[in-house]
């Protein structure tokens, strides 16, 4: 913000405020004030009786029971689908365990851990097969790292822009503690041959979801994760173990992981080449491109958080990027014709979920709402336009796009494309 701007907190155009605003509570503090005085004198109906008692396990509070994911399978399927994080209702970095998206392409298999054996072989001196009690007994490592499906924003790809709410268009990416043991140690333990280059990775559900990785990405950051947000894997999120490679498409940290083969080359599976690949314009398909590109989301407001009075508002989002670390966020409030750094919550952790936040002064005329990330090694979030260069038809996976959300003069918002 240039000097000019001493006596005020505006940073942008159409009412956005400088992220400092989220360091000057004065201006909030005589409201919170009245509020607690008044809140003191009363004394609510379930203050006058003890409440009911503890349970084996918590629940969410029934006032909150609208916030849940958005499961559908596809038609004439059993669990073939996905299951949407509801991310215009969460807050923080980390997405609850209950919450976290899922993809599925043939259901949830149900799996004794006592009968499940992980097999690593092919190009090794030794080949080895462990129990998920077993890779308990290694060291584990923790890290709080997001996941996305490389089919996340799919629907951006539409000629018109589809009329749905955040988690709709948006809610195949989730935030969580991961636990586990670094592949690379299971890897120097069945000794490696010179010929060794990929590993193939499948999973034991029916479909046998299998998928092509190289070894540099196992010695980089791969492990088999056995722990999320503290507790065992979920059996929707590949329990009793499963492979997760941080910062790469989702479909890659294969779930139910049942056997790891070490090769001289990819195996070129359904799951990397007719599925899971890039379709250019020409007619050729880009394969293994694992990462997942820079990427911001402003979900709160977003459509169905209606703005109700003219008035501040906090804008609220996540950003992302599988090449590490987000480096700053700026949001626009009128479709990009002015931009302001967003105040981050945090500092940002690798190949994680950025908390970022603005404040918006709201004057009750039409107005478009944009987030755009930076990482660390300087790639920015594309327009849509910009990511829509060189795609065939129909080719949905790997978007990025900047997302604009129109605020109306009624206060609804809705999809649109900038």
């Amino acid at each position: 913000m240039s000097g000019q701007h001493t006596d005020s907190i505006d940073a942008a155009g159409n009412g956005l405020l400088h992220r400092r605003f989220f360091l000057k509570t004065g201006a909030l503090a005589a409201t919170a004030l009245m509020t607690a005085q008044s809140s003191a004198r009363d004394r609510p109906a379930w203050m006058n009786a003890p409440g009911k008692g503890m349970s084996a396990a918590g629940e969410p509070s029934q006032y909150e029971k609208h916030v849940k994911r958005l499961a559908a399978s596809r038609p004439g399927t059993t669990g073939s689908g996905a299951s949407r994080s509801p991310l215009e209702h969460l807050e923080g970095i980390i997405t609850p365990s209950r919450l976290h998206f899922e993809r599925h392409h043939s259901g949830i298999p149900e799996i004794d851990p006592g009968q499940h054996r992980l097999a690593l072989f092919g190009e090794v001196a030794r080949p080895l097969s462990f129990s998920a009690e077993d890779l308990c007994r290694y060291p584990l490592v923790s890290n709080i790292q997001f996941l996305e499906c490389s089919g996340n924003s799919g629907a951006m790809i539409a000629p018109s822009p589809v009329e749905n709410s955040c988690s709709i268009l948006h809610g195949l990416v989730s935030g969580s503690e991961w636990s586990g043991v670094p592949l690379a140690l299971l890897l120097d333990e069945a000794g490696i041959k010179a010929s060794g280059k990929w590993i193939i990775a499948s999973g034991a559900d029916s479909a046998r979801m299998s998928r092509s990785i190289p070894l540099s990405k196992i010695y980089d950051d791969a492990i088999i994760a056995l722990y999320q947000n503290g507790e065992r894997l979920r059996p929707g999120n590949g329990y009793p173990m499963r492979l997760f490679l941080p910062g790469w498409e989702g479909n890659a940290s294969v779930k139910w992981l049942k056997t790891l083969q070490v090769t001289d080359q990819p195996a070129m599976t359904k799951d990397e080449t007719s599925k899971y690949s890039d379709l250019g314009e020409t007619g050729k398909a880009e394969l293994f491109t694992f990462d997942m590109g820079v990427k911001s989301l402003i979900t709160s407001p977003s459509p169905g958080l209606d703005l109700d009075r003219q008035g501040l508002y906090q804008i609220s989002g996540i950003a992302w990027s599988g090449a590490g670390r987000i480096k700053k966020v700026e949001v626009s409030t009128d479709g990009g014709s002015s931009w302001a750094d967003a105040h981050l919550d945090a500092q940002p952790l690798p190949k994680s979920l950025t908390r970022f936040r603005a404040a918006w002064r709201w004057q009750g005329g039409q107005s478009v709402l944009l987030s755009r990330a930076t990482d660390e090694v300087g790639q920015v979030q594309p327009t849509r336009a910009q990511v829509m260069k060189g795609r065939a038809p129909g080719s949905f996976y790997h978007y990025n796009g900047i997302q604009a959300w129109q605020v109306q003069t009624d206060g609804k918002l809705r999809n649109v494309y900038v």
